[in-house]
């Protein structure tokens, strides 16, 4: 317990020290620690409004994707988009995504913007003409044709007060505890310590026995080991992709 405590220590200590404001006309910019698909620090921007606050994307996220070939114009991908989105608490306004903040609930809207850019960025990449779907889709299907009963996007809160979306929650049964699953398309420092963050910020409100699983991408690219070792430190189990029957039997039960 005290090495895991410790851990989150170090996490947010991270967050605080390469955080960094520039003011841009009545906007100031925040660069964050988490770095997008090009190894750029993600940045949002902020501005009083009305005694309140607007917090905004600046449309990167889905400009960068439509940038890169991928549309997300068809009323499926706009399903999965707005869902996604929802889950967090953030809105579209036009191609921007946004949020609006009082000075009590600043952090936690910051927290949950940021974890929408980062989702939608890792739900719709190379996701172009020329790739037949999603991973997520790919997840579903699975999921599906192996009768695994399980609710999708799933939102609880975190004894920090942030609220963490999962993609899939498996009920308990009889035999087996709750099972938790996020899938990641593209896994690597960002996501890994995203979704151990948000597993371990809510395992002590999910029944003791709950479990976590992380299925990653592995089709392009293997899995880069500090990924895993990431994800096993706050026990979410990695299954890659690949090898994702190995653990069919734990989740039909």
């Amino acid at each position: 317990m005290e090495e895991i405590r410790s851990l989150i220590s170090q996490y947010t200590d991270w967050l605080k020290c390469k955080t960094a404001l520039r003011q841009v006309g009545d906007w100031v910019e925040i660069t964050t620690p988490y770095l997008d698909r090009h190894n750029d620090y993600l940045q949002i921007y902020a501005q009083k409004q009305n005694g309140s606050y607007i917090l905004t994307d600046d449309g990167y996220i889905i400009n960068d994707l439509q940038h890169s070939g991928c549309t997300l114009d068809t009323p499926k991908r706009t399903a999965l988009l707005l869902m996604t989105l929802n889950g967090f608490g953030v809105k579209l306004e036009g191609d921007q995504l946004e949020v609006k903040a009082t000075m009590e609930d600043f952090s936690y809207r910051k927290h949950n913007l940021l974890q929408a850019m980062l989702a939608v960025n890792d739900l719709f990449y190379l996701a172009s003409p020329l790739v037949p779907g999603l991973f997520y889709e790919d997840v579903v299907s699975w999921l599906d044709d192996n009768e695994v009963r399980y609710v999708e996007q799933v939102k609880f809160t975190g004894k920090s007060g942030y609220d963490h979306l999962f993609d899939f929650v498996i009920p308990r049964s009889k035999r087996k505890p709750e099972r938790i699953i996020q899938a990641i398309n593209r896994p690597g420092r960002n996501e890994a310590e995203a979704v151990a963050f948000a597993w371990f910020d809510t395992r002590d409100v999910r029944p003791m026995e709950s479990r976590a699983y992380a299925i990653l991408n592995d089709v392009e690219r293997d899995v880069p080991p500090p990924v895993l070792d990431a994800l096993h430190s706050y026990e979410v189990n990695p299954v890659s992709w690949s090898k994702r029957d190995a653990i069919l039997a734990e989740l039909t039960a």
